[in-house]
């Protein structure tokens, strides 16, 4: 079968002078996945390599770029799941490491938890032999800016809800040429937020979800409206059921914002194959590979194409 890789920058109302380099990142990390896929590499290393390139990418939250807690401090969260076996790894309020997502990993693959939190992550990473990077090397000039305009987090969240304005994860689905799915999803967190808040990249089922017998997704937006309606595997549950992996995204993010008034974004990745990048806020950056097509986005309903030279 053919492989498929799909990514997303996040979901929020990107302004107009952000736009390019928004899509420019999420098409260059989507290709780096793909690349990995086309020499015949797993979903999950294709979803790490493509998350990594995100964190790498000073213009989105993650890694280098990372939005700023109310101490001015980065605090990273990431989540990698394999769908063949259910093996997954996470970990959060971590700091220092430019690359969580491969730290994610770690986790899965070197113990025997799911996820590791804070001190905890960073000793462990020290033991596996993960850089540790300066803090302020993980800080834009933009992200300094941007955290002094907001007095507290109380004020930023509710900013968030009255414009539609979610924060920008990044996040990968791929299935590989086996039909094995796998997602990754990595974050900087919300902006101001209180030192050691967690939101729903790390947490398996909301943040991401991949199994073979369904489906792999990664989301995006409002974590703590994520975490309460558990928006990956309800995703997913809504395609057990018969629906396509487009009416199953565009249903669950429907019932996120009537429910809890949280707006969002989601990539749905199929074993047969099929994919799907939905999203209730003003804008994402997505993009996605098949067949050598380079699929990308940004407004509703929009669906670019170029072919992969």
């Amino acid at each position: 079968m053919s492989a498929v890789m799909v990514v997303h920058g996040g979901a929020w109302s990107i302004p107009d002078d952000l736009t390019k380099a928004s899509v420019d990142g999420v098409k260059a990390a989507a290709r780096e996945g793909f690349a990995v896929l086309k020499r015949g590499g797993s979903a999950l290393d294709a979803v790490e390599s493509a998350v990594r390139a995100l964190e790498d990418n000073p213009m989105f939250n993650a890694g280098h770029g990372a939005a700023l807690n109310m101490d001015g401090d980065v605090e990273l969260d990431a989540v990698i799941m394999d769908g063949r076996t259910l093996s997954c790894g996470a970990v959060s309020s971590v700091r220092n490491i430019a690359n969580p997502v491969s730290l994610a990993r770690a986790v899965m693959e070197k113990t025997d938890h799911v996820l590791l939190t804070g001190q905890g992550a960073n000793l462990f990473a020290e033991s596996v032999g993960v850089v540790s990077v300066p803090s302020d090397t993980l800080v834009t000039e933009f992200e300094k800016a941007e955290w002094l305009k907001h007095k507290n987090y109380t004020t930023g969240v509710q900013e968030d809800f009255s414009s539609r304005w979610a924060h920008d994860t990044v996040g990968a689905v791929a299935v590989d040429s086996s039909g094995n799915v796998a997602c990754a999803t990595s974050t900087g967190g919300i902006r101001n937020k209180m030192v050691g808040r967690v939101g729903d990249c790390p947490i398996v089922g909301s943040g991401g979800y991949a199994d073979n017998l369904s489906g792999a997704v990664s989301c995006t937006g409002h974590g703590e409206s994520i975490l309460k309606v558990t928006l990956a595997r309800r995703i997913l549950s809504h395609v057990e059921q018969g629906k396509s992996l487009a009416d199953a995204s565009h249903l669950s993010l429907q019932y996120m914002g009537e429910r809890v008034r949280g707006a969002g974004g989601v990539i749905v990745v199929s074993p047969a194959g099929q994919w799907a990048a939905t999203f209730s806020t003003e804008r994402m950056a997505w993009a996605a590979v098949e067949q050598d097509v380079l699929w990308y986005g940004l407004n509703p309903s929009e669906r670019l194409k170029e072919h992969l030279s």
